[in-house]
């Protein structure tokens, strides 16, 4: 919406910068919470007056979307790093505003500008996949990939740009998957990087997140439109207790996936003659039922794809790249991509 003419370009432009420049004064992790409240009074709008402003322009726009102000705060974080004002490049709980440089908070600004670019003029543009993809998330990853080459070593010499961290293979060990296998100098999450727990994870969340979408689907008029993101919204919020200390489930790639995945597949489950907001009997719901286990299958599969992406090139890399937006862009393309072939 922000490309339908010079004037509103220039507007969304400016905020982007702005969006991207708050990102990195409050820290990427807050500002992804930021976006989180945003989802939630999106939602309040959309439900009480049917305007959808909030969603395009606040949660998912150029002020709050984490492709502008979530991936401004990481690039500012491996600035800092690069140029020794910060301990580490993967910070993103700390508010640089502390740290009074404003050249961080113009890095943030800038890559909230590219972020907006990014998405709108190559992301959304690509035939077929910039419609079955998610391009909030396909752009975080982006614009980090682009911070690591630009900031991944510091200005003394230490570290390195590399994306994969090669350098820091578990040595001697045997095969891919035994080289970038976690250790306690490179971990994302500890406590759910075990294969066999990532799969009740999975699960549970993505059960519950596809539960949720289908009810708010067919309770509010046009809700399918827009389910997925509260869940998402959730579980951005829970990120505000890990920046506290608390070790809690990071679980937005599979609340949002299972989502996409319960607002995609219940249709094609239910068959014709479904209607959104329609009179449900008995046999909608069962095919509900049925959509949720689906659901949580999805979640299972994100929770492993994250924690793989993890492994690769955040646990060894001297930047954030952030694992949940690697693992979603590719499963909201599968979930759309199959939804298209069933459908």
């Amino acid at each position: 919406m922000f490309t339908a003419s010079l004037g509103i370009f220039l507007f969304g432009l400016l905020a982007a910068a702005a969006g991207g420049y708050i990102g990195a004064a409050i820290g990427g992790n807050f500002a992804f919470v930021l976006t989180g409240f945003c989802v939630l009074l999106s939602w309040g709008l959309y439900a009480g007056t049917g305007t959808d402003w909030g969603f395009n322009y606040v949660a998912f726009g150029p002020f709050a979307g984490p492709y502008v102000m979530f991936a401004g705060g990481a690039a500012a974080a491996a600035y800092a790093w690069h140029k020794g004002y910060l301990e580490s490049g993967k910070d993103i709980n700390s508010a640089l505003a502390g740290l009074g440089k404003s050249d961080v908070m113009h890095v943030g600004a800038a890559f909230g500008v590219f972020g907006y670019l990014f998405k709108a003029f190559v992301v959304d543009n690509i035939p077929w996949f910039g419609t079955h993809t998610d391009g909030v998330a396909f752009t975080v990853v982006t614009s980090a990939l682009l911070a690591r080459v630009l900031f991944g070593k510091r200005k003394d010499g230490v570290g390195s740009g590399s994306l994969i961290g090669s350098d820091k293979f578990n040595k001697g060990a045997s095969g891919f998957m035994g080289k970038i296998a976690p250790r306690e100098d490179a971990q994302w999450l500890p406590w759910q990087e075990k294969w066999g727990y990532l799969v009740s994870l999975g699960f549970f969340f993505g059960a519950a997140a596809g539960a949720l979408s289908i009810v708010v689907g067919h309770a509010v008029k046009g809700g399918s439109a827009f389910a997925s993101s509260l869940p998402f919204g959730i579980s951005a919020i829970i990120i505000l207790f890990l920046i506290m200390g608390f070790n809690m489930p990071v679980q937005h790639h599979i609340t949002v996936v299972s989502g996409v995945a319960a607002v995609t597949f219940l249709p094609i489950i239910a068959g014709s003659g479904f209607e959104w907001n329609g009179v449900w009997e008995s046999g909608q719901w069962m095919s509900a039922f049925f959509t949720v286990l689906v659901c949580g299958v999805v979640g299972v599969l994100s929770a492993w794809l994250v924690e793989f992406w993890a492994r690769v090139w955040y646990d060894r890399g001297t930047t954030h790249i952030d694992p949940p937006a690697s693992g979603i862009w590719i499963m909201t393309t599968l979930v759309l991509g199959a939804g298209a072939l069933l459908a």
